[in-house]
C-alpha cells in the first residue's frame, strides 16, 4: 500500500508551506498511470492525518486522464489502458501528454476568522 507513503510526503509537504496555518483542503491532480486507488488514499490520509493539525483537512482528487500523441497520425487518444500506443492507427510512436502527474496543485486554508473564532 503506497499510499501510506504518499500521504506521508504529501503531509511533509503541505506542513511546510502551511507554517502553522488550519489546512482545510489539498487539491491533487493524480494521473490515471500513477496506479494511485483514491479510496485507498483518502483512508490513508485518514491515519496520516489523525492526532495532528491536519486532522480537519481533506484531499480533493482531480484524476487525470492518460492521453497521448502520436508522431505518426497526430491524433490524441486516451488511453483505457497503461498500453503507450495510438487509439487511431495503432502506432507506438507516442509522447506521453498527461497521465502521470502527482501534484499537490493548491493548499486551502481556513479562513482567518474562523481559524481565530
Amino acid at each position: 500500500m503506497h499510499e501510506l507513503s504518499l500521504c506521508s510526503a504529501i503531509a511533509d509537504s503541505v506542513r511546510d508551506h502551511a507554517r502553522g496555518r488550519p489546512v482545510q483542503t489539498i487539491n491533487l491532480r493524480i494521473g490515471h498511470l500513477r496506479q494511485v486507488v483514491p479510496d485507498t488514499l483518502r483512508f490513508c490520509w485518514s491515519m496520516q492525518s489523525d492526532d495532528s493539525e491536519l486532522a480537519d483537512s481533506e484531499l480533493a482528487i482531480d484524476h487525470v486522464p492518460a492521453v497521448v500523441h502520436c508522431s505518426t497520425c497526430g491524433a490524441s487518444t486516451t488511453l483505457e489502458h497503461p498500453i503507450p500506443v495510438c487509439g487511431t492507427c495503432g502506432s507506438g510512436e507516442v509522447v506521453m501528454v498527461s497521465g502521470e502527474e502527482f501534484l499537490i496543485t493548491s493548499i486551502d486554508l481556513v479562513p482567518e476568522q474562523v481559524a481565530g473564532a
